[in-house]
């Protein structure tokens, strides 16, 4: 009895591999999003338990533009940008809920990690794979970037930041972040899960146009 509670305790502490983290929020979403009652919000808020949106804003903004930034201006840009993707990435995931997911390999070096997927949306096959990270090396690992057929969500937003900072700086780039989250979460207030999930299946994934 002795040997199966010590065998219980070190698997309840036994760090989650990247390959689960994928596993586990798939089955989250898709669980949240054919509950009753399922609507955006209460997507993005299961979405968010394993994707780190900030980390997602910050290395989209790149190392650069984020070291030029003061502590309100980091704040004020993570707050809105996280908003902005839950909205985002949520609608997205309703979409995709009742996929088949055929999950492939994992690949981690060091605090960095890849996990590969493909999605199966009705005749549709779409490869999806994942980026995660740690932010020490006893942390959990958290999902920052999803890269849909190809396509980097990190990679998508990073450039048309670079667009907006070059024309009209950070604070422009602020302003037009912020509207764009206002339309998204207008849109998703109180938009059923059964709503979205028709449009959204089979979408590309990529990141929303913030001009």
């Amino acid at each position: 009895m002795i040997a199966s509670l010590l065998a219980a305790t070190l698997l309840a502490a036994a760090p989650v591999s990247p390959l689960n983290v994928v596993k586990n929020g798939n089955a989250a979403v898709q669980k949240a999003a054919n509950a009753p009652g399922a609507n955006v919000q209460s997507l993005a808020t299961v979405v968010e338990s394993f994707v780190d949106f900030e980390e997602l804003a910050k290395r989209a903004l790149g190392e650069k533009a984020w070291a030029g930034l003061t502590a309100a201006q980091r704040k004020d840009f993570t707050e809105t940008m996280t908003g902005l993707l839950r909205a985002s990435y949520a609608q997205k995931a309703i979409g995709q809920a009742k996929a088949d997911v055929k999950y492939g390999k994992e690949s981690v070096q060091g605090t960095e990690a890849t996990v590969d997927t493909e999605l199966t949306v009705k005749t549709d096959q779409v490869p999806v794979n994942y980026r995660l990270y740690k932010a020490s090396p006893k942390a959990d690992w958290r999902i920052y970037d999803v890269i849909t057929d190809e396509v980097s969500l990190v990679d998508t937003y990073s450039g048309q930041f670079k667009k907006i900072l070059s024309t009209k700086g950070f604070d422009g780039l602020l302003t037009t972040l912020k509207s764009k989250r206002a339309q998204l979460e207008k849109e998703n207030a109180g938009t059923s899960a059964a709503s979205v999930k028709e449009s959204a299946a089979g979408g590309s994934g990529a990141a929303p146009q913030v001009k």
